[in-house]
């Protein structure tokens, strides 16, 4: 709105679009709860109180608050688009998400982020995005792009990035790579966010110096609490593996709270359609203990503080009409939610139409050169690290296990949890393969299979025989990627995620009906996970601690480097 006029309507000299009459307003800024009305024209609230209006919504007392913003999300956890995220998230009162796009950027490069962007036009839902820092993650796995700092300039002209994503590379930056260096300084003028699990010490505190500004992999107060004295702002996460929120909420005082805020990072559709988005966590805080507005606050304008969105994240002249209403302060469920003063929710559905993604664009991805897939493990030993999954937590544990030795061959040993696991990369047919094994999945037979496995994305497969293994990942293959559940030469459910490897164009709901029947399958075989999938996808990461496994072999996160599977 041109300011002369933004100024004329502020004055009450002409009429509004739109008046919430007898609102009870939550004042993020004043930590009140203010009785008033709230006016808005066009996009934007231009004042507070009673003024005439073209159109009047009584509120009847019902609360008024800011959208809530998402700190850090990648989209592509959902297995569908941003306009089909947007379905799932908008309803339950998210506006805005800032998202890194780095899952389909390591598998199809700007392609990927620009296909991103495309998705996110003209919708419900603000989309900003953060340049992804790590394509690859490290050089400890194969994937299908790279982006080198030069690659990432292109995008800090538009206005919808906001700065450099989550520096994982925390050894790059603590050991300073000169990559990762240029990378720093080419946005250094902009938010910086990190992604530093266990880092303490002078190590952190060089993390910190280097201009990052953020984390969001804080599991404990007293790393949570160190990271917040260095000056980094702390993302409590709530994913669906990575339950972060009860265990750092006592973290959570009237002196510190402006400096943390919400995020969900990796949320699956069960999740998202069940218990909700920010609008669960902001819930679960209250139930906890923390004050309703500080809770708010941290879902709203600390996160616009942050990252310097100061159009958004508070009821006041001049900025953006991204609003809720609900009716119960201590458990808030938006009934409507407002994009830019537009009604675009109501009473848990989407008012838009859906959009169907457009994919004609981008590459097949799931290229396995299947002649150099073998998942033998040849007898070099009787003892062997293992990776061991911990229950909704990304970390693991470095284990040292007797194997099962049958001929001259290391098998799994299903009685013990101890099953094998490969990484195939299947972005250039290159063979590349690592084989180990897990525990902590819970399979008595069968396999399975997904191309969703971060950062790099190959395709990991987790199984009780050989056989089931194959099965598993030549129909995941099949399928242009996604999640596949088998047992012997039968397929026993199936996730496609065509899109890259790891979305569907399908609607959000029809792809949650499918992760529960492959979930349902894997709990046939034995799984006793919340979701086995999400979980073996994070078992690839080689920036998060402990023991990880990528195509090119067995990491140990600690040391940063690869670790031979035989011990002894």
């Amino acid at each position: 709105m041109e300011l002369a006029s933004l100024i004329r309507y502020a004055r009450g000299e002409e009429q509004v679009d739109l008046l919430f009459k007898n609102a009870r307003v939550v004042n993020v800024l004043s930590g009140e709860i203010i009785p008033t009305d709230v006016a808005v024209v066009r996009s934007r609230i231009v004042g507070l109180g009673d003024y005439r209006a073209k159109e009047v919504l009584d509120l009847d007392g019902a609360f008024l608050a800011p959208g809530f913003i998402d700190a850090h999300v990648h989209v592509e956890s959902a297995m569908v688009p941003p306009s089909e995220f947007a379905r799932a998230v908008v309803p339950r009162g998210t506006t805005a998400v800032i998202t890194d796009p780095h899952e389909i950027a390591n598998v199809l490069g700007l392609d990927g982020i620009r296909f991103m962007f495309e998705s996110a036009k003209h919708g419900p839902l603000s989309m900003y995005v953060m340049a992804s820092s790590c394509v690859p993650a490290t050089n400890m796995e194969t994937n299908g792009a790279m982006l080198r700092w030069y690659d990432l300039v292109s995008l800090k002209s538009d206005p919808w990035v906001l700065g450099l994503a989550e520096v994982m590379n925390f050894p790059g930056v603590v050991g300073g790579d000169e990559e990762v260096l240029a990378k720093l300084r080419t946005f250094n003028e902009l938010v910086i966010d990190g992604h530093c699990p266990g880092l303490s010490g002078r190590d952190l505190q060089a993390y910190a110096a280097a201009g990052i500004q953020s984390d969001h992999e804080c599991t404990t107060v007293e790393e949570a609490q160190e990271k917040l004295r260095l000056g980094l702002t702390i993302f409590i996460r709530e994913a669906t593996n990575a339950r972060n929120l009860k265990a750092l909420l006592p973290l959570v005082n009237q002196n510190n709270h402006h400096r943390i805020c919400f995020c969900t990072d990796d949320r699956q559709p069960a999740d998202l359609l069940d218990e909700g988005h920010i609008d669960f966590m902001v819930r679960t805080a209250i139930a906890e203990g923390i004050d309703p507005i500080m809770a708010i606050r941290m879902a709203t304008s600390n996160t616009a503080n942050y990252f310097r969105l100061h159009d958004r994240g508070a009821i006041t002249p001049g900025r953006r009409a991204d609003l809720i209403v609900f009716d119960d302060l201590h458990a808030p469920r938006p009934r409507l939610v407002f994009r830019g003063g537009r009604l675009v929710a109501k009473d848990g559905e989407m008012l838009v139409p859906r959009r169907q993604p457009t994919t004609r664009n981008l590459r097949g991805t799931m290229n396995v050169n299947w002649e150099q897939v073998d998942f033998r493990i040849p007898a070099e030993g009787t003892t062997a690290r293992v990776i061991g999954a911990i229950p909704n937590q990304l970390v693991t544990e470095n284990l040292t296990l007797e194997m099962r030795i049958e001929g001259d061959e290391a098998v799994a040993d299903p009685d013990r949890d101890l099953l094998k696991m490969a990484v195939i990369e299947r972005h250039m047919a290159s063979g590349s393969i690592g084989k180990a094994f897990v525990r902590g999945i819970g399979l008595t037979r069968g396999a399975l299979a997904s191309s969703v496995a971060h950062d790099h994305h190959n395709l990991v497969v987790i199984g009780a025989d050989d056989r089931s293994m194959m099965t598993a990942a030549r129909h995941c293959a099949a399928l242009g990627g996604g999640m596949v559940v088998a047992d012997g030469d039968r397929v026993l459910a199936e996730v496609p995620l065509p899109i890259g490897g790891l979305m569907s164009p399908e609607p959000i709901e029809e792809v949650r009906r499918t992760l529960d029947g492959a979930l349902k399958a894997a709990a046939s075989l034995g799984s006793t996970l919340h979701d086995p999938f999400m979980a073996m996808s994070f078992l690839g990461l080689e920036v998060i601690p402990t023991l990880k496994l990528t195509d090119q072999g067995l990491v140990d996160v600690d040391k940063f480097d690869f670790v031979p599977m035989w011990v002894g």
